[in-house]
């Protein structure tokens, strides 16, 4: 499967809290977001200039949207965007909504990652 995926603008963090905190008023509204609750943690993406200095953040990740509206269970969609990828020895970090896919990528290795992509036959805008 032939991709297409745009390249969003913003720089993003990646932010885990205890599982029982409440979601903090600086994750903010605008670009990608992801809120995830489990057992053990709260997670959480967001743009990283909403994150707080001394709050215990990863920040440097790129987004990548894939643009294909998949059905839910359609198979072959994430897998085909993270194979090149993890073959060229890079992380990931996948988030998934309703309507499509995300793939977080560290900036410091965007174009060893867009290299991969584009060999694969994907395309990025």
């Amino acid at each position: 499967m032939k991709l297409t995926l745009t390249l969003l603008l913003q720089e993003y963090a990646i932010t885990r809290l205890a599982s029982d905190a409440q979601v903090p008023p600086w994750v903010g509204t605008d670009g990608l977001t992801s809120i995830t609750r489990a057992d053990d943690e709260l997670s959480i993406v967001c743009r990283a200039d909403h994150v707080p200095t001394g709050i215990p953040t990863e920040k440097g990740w790129a987004a990548l949207r894939v643009d294909l509206l998949a059905q839910l269970d359609e198979p072959g969609v994430v897998m085909s965007a993270i194979t090149p990828i993890s073959s060229a020895g890079l992380g990931v970090f996948v988030i998934s909504t309703h309507l499509r896919d995300y793939i977080l990528i560290r900036h410091s290795e965007m174009n060893h990652a867009r290299q991969a992509l584009t060999q694969a036959g994907h395309k990025i805008l």
